[in-house]
């Protein structure tokens, strides 16, 4: 019992993810020493670590190796942890800034290796003579004076890196608000997000760090504030307005006060605030090229196509499914339905769209899936036209059309259809055959005295008036029959009037979220409701959906508030979404969302 209780006991170890890493100073001097250490977390295999080439720089001690082990049992649970460290003393030889390239190591037969680091080698003129300055200054000025002082103008920057500042309308640009410190930083406070006026922007999860970099010949802890994927809506020059930051950096500074050798003393730390400002960035947003195909919709990226159909061979009256799925990289978010282009004797109904799509640095990864439900009326042969999406691909500058193969679709009778038919003949046969025996009467003998009894209904008023009120319905038939065909093939129209009820269903999808207290799929949702709707509604390309064209197209059908007010939870939905101050609530989002949109559709039906 005792054996199998310290079994129980030991019987959970849990195995923890191998790190390598290094530590070194972000600041050295030239002829003085400094530390590098290498540090592992397992136990490595024998003899496979490869240190650096340490190029500009002396080795004067090292490798030396230390090592440790320690166990924990919590709750029957044990976690062992080692420490493996290998320490090197450098000496740089000149001043500068130089990379320690990566060392590696073998843990188990797979290899691992530090990241390439940063060092800034100064010169002892350089550093002597800012001890010098600082001393002469310290003399007479406060403690708290000498720690703002510390601190220099380019030792805390804030920046908004952009992956490429010359894209074409559509194209992903990856967005990174980095935070650049040569301090301690405390924390940080009062954050404000750029409003990307002009984009479609999507956040993307991402390493905060810190990772050493250089910038402007400096070297700097750099740590990733957030990343953005952002898809220009508009072409010509996007202005990215400032991103604010307030950062806390912790100061230790000589006290005036006297050294108490007991307790120590002789320092203090100091908080010292930075009101740091990302500068204003331009983006040059290029229009596409002249010479677009009719199929293509502004779909930005790489894509590839493939078709799926239900049944090549069905009955008259039956239903058939014609699936498409584009995947790839790119503005998958911003893609619409290909045209499908039918027979007239095939009822096409709503096309439903579902998509998977991640948002990767590269861009949104994924797929979307278009489902085209229809109906066959009439038996037959039937050559269903090639499906064709164009994209603009971005690396080769030019469209690339995606075409699916021509299909056939063999319809055959309908049995139900049939069967009803040989029924209704074999009635009017039987009637026949039951009529026989009265089909001779008795003639009557004698004078003939014939006489009208009833004015005959031919040539009657009554007649004229019910001929004239079927030659009228038929006229009226005619025209709306007509007109419902018209309209069932004008796209245009077809998307405006199922754009109040897509936009319902989105809102309660949205409402779903907002149950769940999802905010971030809660006004993705309702941003895609209100742009859907809006350029559903009034036939406006994703490619040219923005605020102004918005306003400009309801200003023109009198409805300039309702334009306002929609403009308004959009801003709403987007500074939510993305700024982590936002106060916004979500049951408010969405009733004044839900209101917008009937108070459009009231203006437009005045």
């Amino acid at each position: 019992m005792l054996f199998a209780a310290l079994l129980s006991v030991f019987s959970v170890v849990a195995a923890e993810e191998v790190s390598f890493s290094v530590n070194a100073p972000m600041i050295a001097t030239v002829g003085e020493g400094f530390r590098v250490e290498f540090e592992l977390n397992a136990k490595p295999d024998s003899d496979s670590f490869v240190p650096p080439t340490f190029e500009n720089f002396d080795v004067v001690a090292g490798p030396s190796v230390s090592q440790g082990s320690s166990i924990q049992i919590v709750n029957g649970a044990m976690n062992k942890s080692i420490s493996y460290a290998i320490t090197y003393v450098l000496v740089p030889q000149k001043a500068g800034t130089f990379a320690i390239s990566p060392a590696t190591i073998e843990v188990k037969g797979k290899s691992y290796s530090t990241q390439r680091t940063m060092i800034e080698v100064r010169s002892a003129e350089q550093t002597n003579g800012a001890t010098n300055q600082g001393g002469r200054q310290e003399q007479n000025e406060s403690a708290e004076s000498r720690a703002n002082r510390s601190i220099e103008k380019d030792d805390l920057l804030y920046r908004l890196v952009l992956s490429s500042k010359s894209v074409y309308r559509g194209e992903p640009i990856r967005a990174i608000l980095k935070l650049y410190s040569r301090a301690n930083i405390a924390g940080s406070e009062g954050a404000k997000m750029p409003a990307f006026n002009g984009f479609w922007s999507q956040q993307v999860d991402i390493e905060q760090g810190p990772f050493r970099e250089t910038l402007n010949g400096k070297v700097y802890e750099a740590y990733n504030i957030a990343e953005y994927l952002l898809y220009p809506q508009q072409s010509g020059t996007l202005t990215i307005e400032p991103a604010e930051l307030t950062v806390i950096a912790q100061v230790m500074v000589r006290s005036n006060r006297s050294f108490d050798p007991f307790f120590g003393g002789g320092h203090e730390v100091y908080n010292v605030r930075r009101a740091l400002k990302t500068p204003e960035v331009k983006v040059q947003v290029k229009e596409f090229p002249a010479g677009a195909p009719a199929s293509f919709t502004g779909a930005v990226g790489r894509y590839t196509m493939s078709h799926k159909l239900s049944s090549s061979e069905v009955a008259a009256n039956s239903a058939v499914t014609l699936q498409l799925t584009i995947s790839g990289t790119g503005n998958l978010n911003f893609l619409s339905a290909p045209t499908l282009s039918l027979p007239s004797s095939f009822e096409l109904y709503d096309v439903k769209s579902e998509e998977k799509i991640q948002n990767k640095p590269s861009g949104s990864v994924g797929y979307r899936r278009f489902d085209y439900p229809f109906i066959v009326r009439a038996e037959g042969e039937y050559d269903i036209a090639p499906v064709e999406f164009t994209y603009f691909d971005i690396e080769k500058r030019q469209y690339v059309t995606l075409s699916t193969p021509p299909m056939k679709l063999m319809v055959t009778p309908d049995k139900s259809s049939t069967a009803q038919q040989q029924a209704v003949s074999v009635g009017i046969k039987r009637e026949d055959v039951r009529l026989l025996g009265e089909d001779i009467r008795f003639i009557k003998l004698g004078y003939p005295a014939l006489r009208s009894v009833v004015a005959p209904f031919a040539l009657s008023p009554l007649y004229w008036a019910i001929m004239v009120a079927m030659l009228l319905i038929a006229v009226v038939a005619y025209f709306v029959v007509r007109k419902y065909i018209r309209d069932s093939r004008n796209v245009v129209l077809v998307k405006g009037k199922r754009a109040n009820k897509v936009a319902i269903k989105r809102f309660r999808i949205a409402e779903k979220y907002m149950r769940e207290q999802d905010r971030r799929a809660f006004y993705e949702e309702m941003l895609r409701a209100l742009w859907g709707y809006l350029g559903d509604r009034f036939n406006i390309p994703v490619a040219d959906l923005t605020r102004e064209v918005v306003r400009e197209e309801l200003s023109r059908r009198g409805a300039a508030n309702e334009a306002e007010c929609v403009i308004a939870v959009i801003a709403r939905c987007e500074e939510a979404q993305y700024s982590p101050a936002a106060s916004a609530e979500m049951k408010d989002v969405y009733e004044e969302g839900v209101d917008a949109v009937s108070k459009i559709e009231s203006a437009i039906k005045k």
